[in-house]
């Protein structure tokens, strides 16, 4: 398995905040999930004028993955320009495409946390397979 650094990863994320579609927020997300073999996935905000439709970072950056045919993943980074957590339906999102993985929130001049999906989501909602 190939890793990359992980500032490489969040500069990934932030090139990826610079592709959002955050007209009415303006509030702009990147985000870039690296797969167990190294290939990394990026996606970032993308808002609609009907706020529920609006698509976050990090579920676009998974999606993207999982449409490619990667189903494991090592670590996921997410910018802000505050640092902020990921929302309540990404970080259920995660839980069920990503358990495993290593999080790392950031703003673009610093890692803000370096944690955990369990962490992030103690006692997740599950369905049993």
């Amino acid at each position: 398995m190939k890793h990359l650094p992980l500032q490489k990863l969040i500069n990934y994320a932030k090139d990826m905040q610079q592709k959002a579609y955050a007209p009415y927020s303006k509030f702009y997300v990147g985000a870039a999930v690296q797969t167990n073999c190294g290939k990394i996935f990026g996606g970032c905000n993308i808002e609609s004028a009907s706020y529920g439709l609006t698509v976050c970072a990090e579920r676009v950056a998974l999606f993207h993955a999982i449409a490619q045919g990667y189903n494991s993943f090592t670590h996921l980074a997410i910018v802000t320009n505050t640092g902020s957590s990921p929302c309540g339906a990404c970080r259920q999102v995660m839980h069920e495409l990503c358990p495993t993985s290593s999080v790392i929130i950031a703003s673009p001049t610093s890692i803000v946390l370096q944690t955990s999906v369990d962490k992030l989501l103690p006692n997740a909602f599950d369905i049993p397979l």
